[in-house]
């Protein structure tokens, strides 16, 4: 028989500004394929983070992760980094790399993951806009 797995979620909320753009490319086919979002002068976004972990309860807590701990998690290892900054300019990671919201999806898994059990399944879900989303991984 196999173990009932269950199936946990914390959301969280970050403001951040960001700019998306190709440098190797002219401002005109940066508007092109980006559009408002490539604005020179950044925008921002109400971003909603919802951190899935799903796994087998615990026998003893019956917690498949204490949410407590999890949330400690994304505070420090998230809200902390990207709350509130421009994302192009204060995260490290998006030097180098667009920070659209399948990238910055990908940055919080790569994140979170080392600090999660292996044996649970761990999935982010990123609101950009309330009618615009991504999951990580898919």
């Amino acid at each position: 028989m196999t173990a009932n797995k269950v199936a946990v979620f914390r959301k969280e909320h970050f403001n951040a500004a960001h700019r998306l753009f190709n440098p190797a490319w002219q401002d005109e086919q940066n508007s092109k394929v980006f559009g408002k979002c490539s604005n020179p002068n950044f925008h921002g976004h109400n971003y909603e983070l919802v951190v899935k972990v799903v796994g087998v309860p615990d026998p003893v807590t019956g917690f498949v992760i204490d949410l407590k701990f999890l949330s400690d998690l994304v505070q420090e290892h998230v809200l902390n980094r990207f709350d509130h900054k421009n994302l192009n300019v204060e995260v490290a990671e998006f030097a180098t790399m667009n920070p659209t919201a399948e990238n910055i999806a990908i940055v919080i898994y790569n994140t979170l993951r080392p600090h999660i059990d292996q044996q649970h399944d761990l999935q982010v879900r990123l609101y950009e806009t309330e009618r615009n989303f991504v999951e990580y991984p898919a």
